[in-house]
């Protein structure tokens, strides 16, 4: 009997850590570097730890990170993502990279050509696009810090690099752009496993957007691995929409969703703007927001790699409503959804 139990302890505990595993529980931190070298402390409990550290000690497994071409007001060029990516791997963290090809925020209603790019044709900005990735990607694996998996783009619903790859107008532009981003990925990878591909787009509750863009990506042959979606609930519908939506994806294209953004207010913002507010907009609330959302993630039909990066959790600031930290610094209740992964 004792080992017949013992069996059934190891079992579940296999299938507790395989589910574990499966999911991934993540952090868009591509400002705490900057923070913590500028003297901001986070604490947990009261307690003062590196915010990488707090994030691990409560389950979170992977960070996500943006690199840009020659970054004008942000800190996000190679030296610093990879100076960013060594504090992570050396905590056990997994990576998502994010390429926003743009000296700036690529989003979209922003998708602005490099300054070093301006001026050249379509197959220029295809060469420029390759060569970039590919060496990036190097760096990255030369420093040991290679990504898990890569976005090739951000938020890239309209497009990206405008005027030359702006949808709906420059489909094959676009796809010969999200080409040479997958191309440069695999020549940079050299004899390291090439990452998971991931495509982010902005249309986390809307079934029909995600259709059409789904579709064209399939009628120019786009490889892809994951498909990224954002989910802010002011925006991209309610977690009924992104429920269907999940299970829609699967089934049409067996596709894995992954949330490559998403966050809630813990305190009143504007950001609503008169629509019906689903939690309460306080530190409870947003735990109930992340809990929720969590469920609907873990319950989507299929697949072995789906999961949440939370945007920007230790951000200060205009956005500081949406961090997982108050503005003290201290974590609020949302930092303990995750916490089973931890154990």
């Amino acid at each position: 009997m004792k080992i017949l139990v013992a069996l059934v302890g190891a079992l579940v505990l296999c299938t507790q850590c395989a589910r574990a595993q499966n999911v991934i529980a993540g952090a868009d931190v591509s400002y705490l570097r900057q923070m913590e070298s500028r003297g901001v402390v986070f604490k947990d409990a009261g307690v003062a730890e590196p915010g990488l550290q707090i994030l691990k000690n409560h389950g979170y497994t992977w960070v996500r990170l943006r690199v840009m071409v020659d970054p004008i007001s942000l800190p996000n060029n190679l030296d610093y993502t990879i100076a960013s990516a060594k504090d992570a791997k050396a905590r056990g963290f997994k990576l998502l990279l994010d390429f926003h090809y743009s000296d700036d925020w690529a989003d979209p209603g922003h998708q602005i050509v490099p300054r070093a790019w301006a001026a050249m044709s379509h197959v220029q900005l295809q060469q420029a696009v390759f060569a970039y990735t590919r060496d990036t990607i190097a760096a990255m694996r030369k420093q040991h810090v290679m990504p898990d998996m890569v976005q090739v783009g951000n938020e890239v619903t309209n497009g990206m690099m405008w005027p030359d790859g702006r949808l709906p107008a420059q489909w094959q532009n676009f796809a010969d752009l999200l080409l040479a981003g997958i191309h440069g990925v695999d020549k940079g990878s050299g004899w390291h496993r090439r990452p998971k591909i991931m495509i982010h787009i902005d249309k986390g509750g809307n079934q029909e957007a995600t259709k059409s863009f789904l579709d064209h990506l399939a009628q120019y042959r786009v490889p892809y691995d994951v498909v990224g979606q954002s989910f802010y609930p002011w925006w991209q519908g309610s977690l009924d929409d992104l429920k269907r939506n999940l299970a829609f994806v699967w089934q049409t294209y067996h596709k894995n969703v992954v949330l490559a953004e998403t966050a809630y207010d813990w305190r009143t913002g504007e950001d609503f703007k008169g629509k019906p507010v689903p939690f309460a907009q306080t530190p409870d609330g947003q735990r109930d927001f992340l809990a929720a959302l969590d469920r609907v993630v873990r319950e989507a039909p299929g697949g072995k790699v789906r999961g949440i990066f939370w945007w920007e959790p230790m951000a200060g600031g205009a956005i500081a409503k949406r961090a997982l930290f108050d503005d003290q610094h201290n974590a609020l209740p949302a930092i303990h959804v995750f916490d089973a992964l931890s154990r």
